[in-house]
């Protein structure tokens, strides 16, 4: 079996979807209530990241090695510096966090996200991404991108992964077959979200 591709943007926590929800609801929006009654909201816990979070942040990575190679945690170390990001806790420790590249004022693209194995399927990947995508729409960032691996891998630790993004209203958009910033036999699903009309 091959080990966890070095793809960007992983997430593993289920999550509302929205592109046809009501104003005020759907992509980015706080979470009210749960249908598993896990979540009441998404302001707590959820705020930007320091460089104090770094370490925490890439402990969170080397303990999912079904989704992240050897190198990645000197990506999220330069990326997070960089780019900036926020984390979500839980009594004060780092549970998840998500890192950004702003591209450009109306565009945004989701570099990584992950959640502790510890703490998946329990809301706190979807209070983060709500969390995130809320603040950036708020910034009047239009629409968010997200590499991922492509299902075509057949790669099954991805396959939450890819079923995350499409529930929290992302589409995909396009798979590129050997990117190159991929080793091969890692192809990329292009996902992306409108966060705001664009006309």
């Amino acid at each position: 079996m091959k080990k966890g591709p070095v793809s960007r943007g992983e997430e593993f926590i289920e999550t509302r979807s929205g592109n046809s929800d009501p104003p005020g609801e759907g992509i980015g929006a706080p979470t009210t209530e749960d249908p598993c009654g896990r979540v009441s909201g998404v302001e707590g816990g959820v705020r930007s990241a320091s460089s104090h979070d770094l370490e925490a942040c890439l402990e969170i990575v080397r303990s999912l090695e079904d989704h992240f190679t050897d190198d990645v945690p000197a990506k999220v170390q330069s990326d997070l510096s960089r780019h900036g990001g926020w984390v979500i806790e839980d009594h004060d420790q780092v549970v998840g966090f998500v890192v950004v590249d702003r591209r450009l004022p109306s565009a945004a693209e989701i570099l990584w996200i992950a959640v502790a194995a510890a703490r998946r399927n329990v809301g706190y990947g979807r209070r983060l991404l709500n969390a995130v995508l809320g603040a950036l729409r708020d910034q009047g960032t239009v629409v968010v991108s997200v590499k991922t691996l492509d299902r075509s891998a057949d790669y099954e630790p991805y396959e939450a992964t890819n079923a995350f993004y499409e529930r929290s209203g992302f589409v995909q958009i396009d798979c590129i077959d050997e990117p190159p910033d991929r080793p091969p036999g890692n192809p990329a699903a292009i996902y992306v979200a409108a966060l705001q009309r664009t006309v």
